[in-house]
């Protein structure tokens, strides 16, 4: 099955988490930038039910990969049990602070349903009020970084047992590391347990 680069995760346990996997393998030599235009931010937030009345411009776009990554430095931070950077600290609460009062309605009897934000900086503020609540609250110890060093995408655990993201190729490459570094350790480097391709990769 081909795997689309760049394709939208949901799957990290909050939208803040998952505005993180808007940006693929962050830390390796070739990051996947999935917010590659305003027309992409809009088809993330329509996704995240935070569709705004004007659609994003491309200051918006900029402004949302900015608060992406104040928020991953400030989620890696909390897992690592490190003071966070009083910058980003400063930048995520700026964003928070553009949040505006929650409206909800239930017409009709029907759901309750938020209002739409009035544009992509309401969204962000949303979504950046969100995450520091989460990171100020007793879901912080549920937070967790992938294993994979490029990777290092920080998701919700409620379990604790997770080593890596919800990504299928972090497990699938961690397991295989794995498994090589067990044979080396079982055969030594030249015995008949070793990868014969370890060298040519």
């Amino acid at each position: 099955m081909t795997v689309d680069r760049l394709e939208f995760h949901f799957d990290g346990g909050a939208t803040w988490l998952n505005l993180l996997a808007t940006r693929g393998q962050s830390f390796g030599a070739h990051p996947v930038e999935r917010l590659t235009s305003p027309g992409r931010l809009a088809e993330w937030l329509d996704r995240c039910e935070l569709t705004p009345v004007r659609p994003p411009t491309p200051a918006d776009l900029e402004r949302a990969r900015e608060l992406r990554e104040s928020l991953r430095g400030l989620a890696l931070a909390a897992v690592a049990a490190t003071p966070p950077p009083a910058a980003l600290v400063a930048a995520a609460s700026a964003s928070a602070a553009g949040a505006e009062r929650l409206v909800v309605r239930g017409d009709g009897g029907g759901p309750l349903r938020r209002e739409p934000p009035v544009d992509t900086e309401a969204a962000l503020a949303r979504i950046a009020r969100q995450a520091l609540e989460q990171l100020t609250g007793p879901e912080l110890h549920q937070l967790v970084s992938c294993a994979e060093q490029d990777c290092r995408w920080v998701f919700l655990d409620p379990t604790g047992r997770r080593r890596w993201c919800p990504s299928p190729s972090c497990a699938s490459r961690g397991r295989v590391r794995a498994l090589r570094a067990r044979r080396r350790a079982a055969s030594g480097p030249n015995g008949p347990g070793a990868d014969p391709l370890s060298e040519s990769r």
